[in-house]
């Protein structure tokens, strides 16, 4: 396996395909998933001839179950510590969900200042922040992220089970077309996570306030999100950094669930390849 040891002492997976002179694209997974979420883009961006970079974030996957550093500016140093390991230049950054988070921070905190990146595409992402509050009050109260919490500690793998076979793909929604296998590898990257990782990240995706990191990103990024994601409401998600971002191209797709860069990879494939080449 392929790992690196932060400063804190945390060892990081990661997946490094293709070319290494080739332009890079790194992806960065939600919660509480692994750089699995990404085989249908790393594979089709592989086969289109990019570098093509994922990592596990800490207590995710197959990094370290450490007990500290679950939060919005670890996720983006770490991330920051994989690229430059791998001297990552004129990169592409793509998060999703939890991790479009972390690209917000990392690219704004890190990519920006040190002028590694070029473009980044945040899919159904948290920023600027979920939590209903004075400055946002349009967001989700707190009771929701309580009840996460709560279901998680009362039985993580019935909960994980449940999220993957309902609201996360739509597979919930009268006539969708229900996918076992997907659930099933949803719930396995889940359960292949720390219990402690999972249950402190929903404050690091719910409460972290990004509108600074959005205001900071000055390369083209281009926003996804479905308007019919169950998990982040894009109102309150994709239309939000749409305006905040200094250079931002917006799309949402028409009934697509939170899950839709699995169940709808080869539109948002292709939508995300012709923004890298434009």
């Amino acid at each position: 396996m392929s790992t690196i040891t932060t400063q804190d002492g945390t060892e990081i997976f990661y997946k490094d395909w293709g070319p290494k002179d080739a332009q890079p694209i790194m992806f960065h997974h939600g919660w509480p998933l692994s750089s699995d979420d990404w085989d249908s883009q790393m594979l089709f961006f592989y086969n289109q001839g990019f570098r093509v970079v994922a990592h596990d974030r800490r207590g995710h996957g197959r990094s370290a179950q450490v007990d500290f550093g679950h939060d919005m500016d670890h996720y983006a140093s770490d991330a920051a510590a994989v690229v430059e390991h791998l001297d990552l230049r004129n990169a592409i950054h793509i998060g999703h969900s939890t991790g479009g988070g972390e690209v917000a921070a990392y690219v704004a905190r890190y990519g920006i200042p040190q002028g590694r990146v070029a473009k980044a595409i945040l899919v159904a992402s948290v920023p600027p922040i979920m939590l209903d509050t004075e400055r946002y009050p349009d967001g989700l109260p707190m009771s929701v992220f309580d009840g996460l919490r709560a279901a998680q500690a009362a039985n993580r793998s019935a909960f994980f089970r449940e999220v993957a076979d309902s609201s996360f793909y739509g597979f919930n929604r009268p006539g969708a077309k229900v996918i076992p296998a997907v659930a099933d590898n949803w719930w396995r990257q889940g359960m292949m996570g720390s219990m402690l990782a999972h249950y402190q990240g929903i404050k690091a995706f719910s409460e972290t306030d990004q509108t600074d990191d959005l205001k900071a990103m000055s390369v083209p990024t281009l926003v996804l999100q479905g308007d019919d994601d169950q998990l982040v409401p894009y109102k309150h998600a994709a239309e939000l950094q749409a305006q905040l971002l200094p250079d931002a191209q917006l799309k949402i797709y028409p009934g697509y669930s939170h899950g839709m860069l699995t169940v709808d990879a080869d539109e948002l494939n292709a939508d995300m390849l012709a923004f890298i080449r434009g």
